[in-house]
């Protein structure tokens, strides 16, 4: 059977599984069973597969059938334009968390700039996952030093093995916690970022099959509304910043003003809510009422 073939009889069979983007989804797959860049398939239409490739590739695309996750088949995905691997234990990253990175480190370079000394930055990924946004960070943010927590053992060794791979892991420290009960009394970061669980429990039964089947729950569930883990940051995440620090937060739809009311009912003044690329509120920064800005 040919590259073509292969991919037309993919596309048919995952068209007919409800798999979005069938044709994406089986090119994709074959690209990793061959080791090409999807693109250079269009060059190997005619070439054919050995019975093993096929063998192969037939295997992942009835898993993908099965509506397990592009992500979790092949292994990785890109975050901000670095590699990162992912398994069932891990959150899969989203596009709209990459603007949240963003807003990270721009932030953290701002405050370099405007220090006066050699600046010693520091920033805290609360619920790290798969260490995206603490590895984008230190990517981006040279001079910082990042500490990402998640009370997941499972979570924190990939995240450790995508700080290495990427370099950065001399200046990311990965700590088992529930909330912030692991970090040291006394630290102080300059911002705290977070993408914590935000679906409403009752909502979950209702995700695509891809989210509820595969993803990790613990990083899904955020309680009977969604705000669990925004009432913990409101009530907690002010001890560990700076005078100048910033929290940055994804949340989920519809959740913009609940969120805004809880942080004005602890303290904090809410900068700004940034959309994401769909024009949906999604992002948070807040301050400390007593901090300068």
């Amino acid at each position: 059977m040919t590259v073509l073939e292969t991919i037309q009889r993919g596309s048919e069979f995952l068209a007919k599984k409800g798999v979005d983007s069938p044709r994406l989804q089986a090119e994709l797959l074959l690209a990793h069973v061959l080791k090409l860049p999807r693109m250079q398939l269009y060059l190997n239409f005619e070439r054919g597969l050995t019975p093993s490739e096929l063998e192969s590739c037939r295997e992942l695309v009835k898993r993908r059938g099965q509506r397990e996750p592009l992500q979790y088949i092949v292994g990785t995905t890109s975050f901000c334009g670095v590699e990162i691997a992912v398994n069932p234990h891990v959150l899969i990253p989203r596009p709209e968390t990459e603007i949240l990175a963003e807003l990270a480190w721009s932030f953290l370079e701002r405050v370099g700039r405007s220090a006066q000394d050699e600046p010693k930055l520091s920033a805290l990924d609360f619920g790290t996952g798969s260490g995206c946004l603490a590895v984008a960070v230190a990517t981006k943010c040279p001079g910082a030093t990042v500490v990402g927590l998640d009370s997941s053992e499972e979570a924190l060794e990939l995240a450790r093995g995508n700080a290495a791979s990427t370099r950065v892991g001399d200046r990311i420290r990965f700590v088992h916690s529930n909330g912030f009960s692991g970090l040291e009394a006394g630290l102080r970061f300059d911002l705290i970022v977070s993408n914590p669980p935000y679906i409403p429990t009752e909502e979950i039964a209702s995700l695509q099959p891809e989210v509820r089947d595969f993803e990790p729950r613990q990083a899904l569930d955020g309680g009977e509304d969604g705000l669990d883990y925004y009432r913990l940051l409101a009530c907690q995440a002010g001890r560990w910043l700076s005078p100048h620090g910033r929290l940055m937060c994804e949340f989920g739809d519809d959740q913009a003003e609940a969120i805004r009311a809880l942080m004005l009912a602890e303290n904090w003044i809410v900068e700004g809510i940034k959309e994401d690329y769909t024009r949906r509120s999604r992002i948070m920064i807040a301050r400390l009422i007593e901090t300068s800005a």
